[in-house]
This record gives C-alpha cells, sequence and structure tokens, in this order.
C-alpha cells in the first residue's frame, strides 16, 4: 500500500460524470440519480453512451471503452459513476489496462460487475469505492443513510461502521488492505493481471443468486490454492437469490465451515452487496476489521487525511 493513491476529496461545483461500462440501464435511474448529485453541488454530465442499448449491454464494446477511458483522461473529472453492474466489464479491462491510470486519478464508484474494475485500479495501486450506484440513489432520498456515507467518502470522511454481532463470527482485529467485492466476478479473475488476491489482505464477498454449491466451489478453489488461507481477515456479505440446499445448508453455515481451519477474524451478515443495505467500502485502502463477542466494527477513518 505504499504506493496507494487515494484520490482528492470532491468539493462543490466539480465535475462527475455517469458511465454504464457493462449493462444498460433504465435512464430514469440515472436521470434522477444525477438530479441528487447536482442537488449535492456537482456538475453532473451523463457519457453518451451511458443511456444507450446494445444487445443485453449499454453499447458496444468500443462505446462503452469510449465512455469510460475518456472520463478517465478527462482532469476536470473527479468522479466516475457507474450506473450499474451486469456483465460486460471484463471486455474492457485490457484497453483499459494500457491507459496512464496513475496519472489522473479519480474516484470510481460502484459494485456488482463493477469489481471487475476496482479489480483494475487495485493493480495500479488506486483507491476506489465499492457503493450504491444509480438505481439506489434515484429510489432514496438524500438522507439515505448509504448515500450519505458514500457521500462522506467523496467530501473526505474515511468510513466507520459499527454493526450486529453474528453467531458465526470468529473473534480478533487485524488490519491490512481491503480487497473484495462480487466473489464470481473476482474469481475469473484469478491467475489473470487483475487477480486481487494477496497474503494479509482484508477480503469481502458478496454475491447474487449464485447456488450454494458455485460458491463453495470458488472458496474451495481459493483454498486449494493457498488464497484464502493466506488472509488477514474475511468479511462476509450478503449472499442473495439462493435456496439452501436439500440438507438445509446456509450460504454462511457453509463458508464458516471452509474456513474453520484458519485463526483469522470473520465476520458475517456484512449488509454490502446486492440489497437496499449496502455499505459504501474503500477498496484497496487500509482498514482495521475488529470482531468481538459484542460487535463487529470496520474502519477506514486512518486511511486517509485529506489536504485543503
Amino acid at each position: 500500500m505504499d504506493n496507494l493513491i487515494i484520490p482528492q476529496p470532491l468539493k462543490q461545483g466539480d465535475k462527475v460524470v455517469f458511465v454504464s461500462p457493462a449493462g444498460n440501464v433504465k435512464s430514469e435511474f440515472v436521470e434522477k440519480a444525477a438530479e441528487l448529485l447536482r442537488e449535492r453541488g456537482w456538475d453532473v454530465s451523463i457519457a453518451p453512451h451511458a443511456l444507450g442499448k446494445y444487445g443485453t449491454y449499454s453499447g458496444t464494446d468500443s462505446e462503452r471503452f469510449a465512455d469510460l477511458s475518456a472520463a478517465l483522461a478527462d482532469p476536470d473529472i473527479k468522479a466516475i459513476f457507474c450506473s450499474r453492474g451486469g456483465y460486460g466489464v471484463v471486455h474492457l479491462l485490457e484497453r483499459l489496462d494500457l491507459l496512464p491510470l496513475r496519472s489522473n486519478p479519480k474516484w470510481l464508484i460502484g459494485y456488482s460487475d463493477i469489481s471487475a474494475l476496482h479489480a483494475l485500479l487495485n493493480r495500479h495501486d488506486i483507491a476506489s469505492i465499492h457503493a450504491p450506484m444509480a438505481k439506489h440513489l434515484s429510489t432514496f432520498d438524500a438522507e439515505d443513510y448509504y448515500s450519505q456515507a458514500l457521500f462522506g467518502i467523496l467530501e473526505g470522511n474515511m468510513p466507520e461502521y459499527t454493526l450486529e454481532p453474528h453467531p458465526l463470527n470468529r473473534p480478533g482485529t487485524v488490519s491490512g488492505q481491503l480487497i473484495g467485492g462480487n466473489l464470481a466476478v473476482l474469481a475469473d479473475l484469478i491467475a489473470t493481471p487483475f487477480d486481487i488476491f494477496e497474503p494479509g489482505a482484508i477480503l469481502f464477498i458478496e454475491d447474487i443468486a449464485e447456488p450454494i454449491y458455485k460458491t463453495e466451489r470458488i472458496l474451495y478453489q481459493l483454498k486449494l490454492s493457498g488464497a484464502l488461507g493466506r488472509l488477514g481477515g474475511l468479511i462476509v456479505g450478503q449472499f442473495t437469490d439462493y435456496k439452501p440446499d436439500t440438507e438445509g445448508t446456509t450460504m454462511e453455515s457453509m463458508i464458516a465451515e471452509i474456513v474453520k481451519d484458519y485463526s483469522y477474524p470473520v465476520a458475517f451478515n456484512v449488509p454490502v452487496g446486492h440489497v437496499d443495505e449496502n455499505l459504501p467500502l474503500v477498496e484497496s485502502a487500509p482498514v482495521t476489521l475488529s470482531v468481538t463477542p459484542d460487535s463487529v466494527v470496520i474502519s477506514q477513518k486512518s486511511a486517509y487525511t485529506p489536504e485543503f
């Protein structure tokens, strides 16, 4: 983390842009979210192909790359909001990887398939924000806790969350680099230049509509490769839209069984993922995870002291 770049906080009047690097999105979600950000005091634009439609995507590979690469290269744009996830980001990674990303760092915000972009920025030692996107911003008002937490990070206030305990939690306190996101997306990047799994890192995971056996298969891959055992800690977010298996096993109990031989702290039922209660987290930045019988504290407060 010695070379980590944490983008500068946003100020009133700063330019931000919505892009759609993967799936197509309902225009009303982006337009309402853009209005909310304007009310926050930012100068908001929508990339040329962000509201487009090309099959399940917002545009062709070239169109989506053009929008995102232009936003990344524009020195006046201080934050890039991804409108939604959906498959497609992986098409862009090789070309994005060739850009001089560290010469003009800025915040990138999103989750789900946007985990692939977080992995790209992690490779270049640039922090980014795993957080709600256009649908959430347009559905909830400006006082929504999770939107407010995102705005706080963008304005220079690193997060600290205190959460309720869970019966499967394993106690302990550890500090390290925070990595993670959508487990299926991250698994597909293993053994590529965008593989995020590093010894000592604190991993957070979430997923949607993945059967227990598929998630278990990914975790066994990580276990057999040694990556799971080398973690500093594990944050288990929300695994949604799945059914318990025929033996009644839940996703959480399966994960607890997989990691039972490791000594690092583990926190379950953390509100991160494809849910309305989606806590923003700063990817690639330092974090302290403290798990006790009474609470879970996820703190990134020490990661950044803004210079105004």
